[in-house]
């Protein structure tokens, strides 16, 4: 807007040194920019669909008494943040190193933060656009969210997932008791990434399902070896064996009387 009085004889819209509007003539060919009004008291243009290519130095030149006067306005343009690339999933081996990143843009620049979002918490991690992690542990997986923020809308947020893969290691084996004729269960419990494969041993031999009146049943984490019925010669001592691609370990159990 340019306020005017009636003294004012002619008046122009400018765009740094382009002229826009002179009086009721247009001199632009962008068809966003049209004129709002122009009386004794007002002269106004208005912009459609601002881009941020309009941002700059608007100047309304009038001619007083052959006096020419200027006023200057400065636009400015703000765009919402975006987030325009990121890190697609990814899987590691444990002790990797990864490095996320989270480009964005918007005005004024976004600021950009990682932060993971495990149970623990969902604490920083980075106020960067790349998060490098050295020695990536097993604790470290999970879902990473990226947040891109200025002041003119709501943040734009988009998520990385991260897994990290690491070799067997049994975490519960107890050793177990049961009477002859009875039911005994043996359980093997084993953390990995990708989920461990069982095997069941006694001594050398490896036990196979249906076979002598034991199961095997394998699920997730957990194996277990069920007797039906169980007999003097089945006391002693087991071995599970969990492996995946990264490696294996195993562990003894006891079926005692």
């Amino acid at each position: 807007r340019c306020t005017v009085d009636d003294r004012v004889t002619r008046v122009a819209w400018l765009n740094r040194s382009t002229i826009l509007y002179a009086g009721n003539d247009k001199w632009s060919i962008d068809n966003r920019v049209v004129i709002v009004s122009n009386t004794k008291t007002q002269y106004s243009i208005k912009i459609h669909n601002v881009d941020v290519y309009d941002e700059g130095p608007y100047t309304c030149s009038v001619q007083t008494d052959n006096h020419p006067k200027t006023s200057r306005v400065h636009l400015i343009v703000q765009v919402p943040p975006q987030i325009v690339n990121i890190s697609s999933d990814i899987t590691v081996n444990e002790g990797s190193s990864v490095t996320l990143m989270c480009l964005a843009f918007g005005r004024p620049e976004p600021t950009v933060t990682w932060r993971h979002l495990s149970g623990k918490g969902q604490g920083f991690v980075s106020e960067d656009e790349y998060l490098e992690i050295t020695g990536i542990t097993r604790e470290q997986s999970g879902e990473y969210e990226c947040s891109a923020v200025n002041d003119v809308a709501v943040p734009d947020v988009r998520k990385v997932k991260v897994t990290v893969n690491y070799p067997p290691y049994i975490s519960n084996a107890k050793n177990t008791g049961a009477s002859v004729g009875q039911k005994g269960i043996l359980q093997c419990e084993a953390s990995a990434v990708p989920v461990a494969e069982f095997q069941w041993f006694k001594e050398d031999t490896r036990l196979a399902n249906g076979l002598e009146g034991v199961r095997i049943e394998s699920k997730g984490r957990l194996s277990t070896l069920t007797f039906f019925n169980v007999s003097e010669k089945d006391y002693g001592n087991y071995t599970c064996v969990a492996t995946n691609k990264l490696g294996n370990t195993n562990a003894s159990i006891i079926l005692y009387g």
